[in-house]
């Protein structure tokens, strides 16, 4: 997730019996169809450990400008029969609309693991920002990559006929830090590294780790339909 400026995050149990179905979904209609709008990266889907939402969705754009966007909006506006189908089986969701502030670590890595933290903090953003380099460069650590990401309320809050079928809203913390690691343990260190620099200042913090499900990107769409018209 280095390397972008916007980033969707969409947190979300799935009803059991529909999962397949959802799976199948996201991966063969949704993911290409965000794809396709101009300014979508990447699309990504996580599954979570037991106590947290099922699944963590996401989207990296080249700008939170494109989380605003009138494409954008116009897709959200306009749901598929199997977008409405699938959005109705979501349960206690979460959709919220992120600018990164700081990133540490190499551009366009692969991790199969992610740590993410939710949190709210009266401190100047940019003494976050030191907080999280000093936590993930130092004492031999090396997640593959970290970034900070502030909400962009307005844009989260956002109507649209999605909403209306899923029926949730953009979580209550300001703050996101995202971590991807090599495996679970590399997770949960860097968890407890942010966790006491963070400390006393961070309130309200939800931290929850994921395993990679799925990852598909734009450019890689855009060769396959390239080689399919050869």
């Amino acid at each position: 997730m280095n390397g972008y400026l916007g980033f969707m995050g969409f947190w979300s149990d799935i009803d059991q019996d529909y999962q397949l179905r959802y799976q199948e979904w996201h991966n063969c209609e949704h993911i290409p169809e965000r794809l396709g709008i101009p300014g979508f990266i990447e699309g990504r889907r996580y599954r979570g450990a037991p106590g947290g939402p099922n699944f963590f969705m996401c989207y990296v754009t080249a700008g939170p400008e494109v989380l605003r966007s009138e494409a954008y909006l116009s897709a959200l506006n306009r749901p598929t029969p199997w977008t409405q189908e699938a959005l109705a089986h979501f349960r206690n969701p979460t959709r919220t609309l992120y600018r990164k502030l700081r990133a540490v670590g190499p551009e366009g890595g692969y991790a199969p693991y992610v740590l993410l933290l939710r949190f709210d903090d009266e401190r100047p953003a940019e003494t976050l920002e030191n907080q999280v380099v000093e936590a993930l460069s130092g004492n031999g650590f090396a997640a593959v990559s970290g970034a900070l990401y502030e909400v962009d309320a307005e844009a989260s809050s956002i109507m649209t006929a999605e909403r209306r079928i899923y029926a949730g809203g953009p979580g209550r913390q300001r703050y996101l830090i995202a971590i991807e690691a090599l495996d679970r343990a590399q997770a949960e260190e860097g968890a407890e590294r942010l966790e006491r620099r963070l400390s006393p200042g961070a309130r309200d913090l939800d931290r929850s780790i994921y395993w990679l499900e799925t990852r598909i990107r734009a450019e890689d769409l855009r060769a396959s339909a390239r080689k399919d018209m050869q």
